[in-house]
């Protein structure tokens, strides 16, 4: 290095490290703000179900990553198919993450089984842990339907709630959005974006 280059060095050094600052601590605040500005509207209680692979999935499972979660059964004909399918577009997007998961919980336990829920998945390309799909006891789902998510549960497994539901990475409650509509799903990425970049 000459000395004439240690003066150009400092004069334009220093500015660029400064500036790099100031877009770091912006970015920082902006991803703080909008985890502040959306809402908790709930914390997922204790729950235990059983994923496809035949591991226990719990509540504390939940701490550490977004999730986002469905309630589902494989024999529907209605909503679930499109559901699935639109969340498939999110487990492809977030593919190189590992901040966020899915959790799809059937409400048809006696007909889906451990088999059939790995057999849906695998329609579905799912081929790593990051979409989980889980059962357990109807009633116990049922419990968690309605304490839990606070959605109705009065007549499953037909009438289920078709909600994709946004799980912070604390397993609080920050977002119900509809299935099948374009906005509410264009606002529900961009809140698992923000989330994740504040983690």
């Amino acid at each position: 290095m000459t000395k004439q280059s240690k003066p150009s060095l400092l004069i334009w050094g220093v500015p660029l490290v400064v500036i790099l600052a100031v877009v770091a601590a912006f970015v920082v605040n902006s991803a703080e703000q909008s985890r502040s500005q959306l809402p908790i509207l709930g914390e997922v209680p204790s729950f235990r179900l059983t994923a496809s692979n035949g591991e226990e999935f719990t509540r504390t499972d939940l701490n550490g990553r977004l999730h986002v979660v469905n309630f589902m059964f494989t024999r529907c004909q209605g909503v679930c198919p499109t559901m699935s399918a639109n969340i498939k577009k999110m487990y492809d997007l977030y593919r190189g993450s590992d901040k966020v998961r899915f959790l799809s919980i059937t409400v048809d336990p006696d007909y889906d089984t451990l088999e059939v829920l790995r057999t849906y998945a695998d329609g579905f390309g799912v081929n790593d842990g990051r979409w989980i799909f889980a059962r357990g006891p109807l009633v116990d789902v049922a419990v968690l339907l309605e304490h839990g998510f606070m959605l109705d549960a009065s007549d499953l497994p037909s009438n289920h709630p078709s909600y994709l539901i946004l799980v912070d990475d604390k397993g609080q409650i920050r977002g119900f959005y509809s299935y099948n509509d374009d906005d509410e799903l264009t606002a529900l990425r961009d809140n698992v974006r923000n989330l994740a970049r504040s983690m």
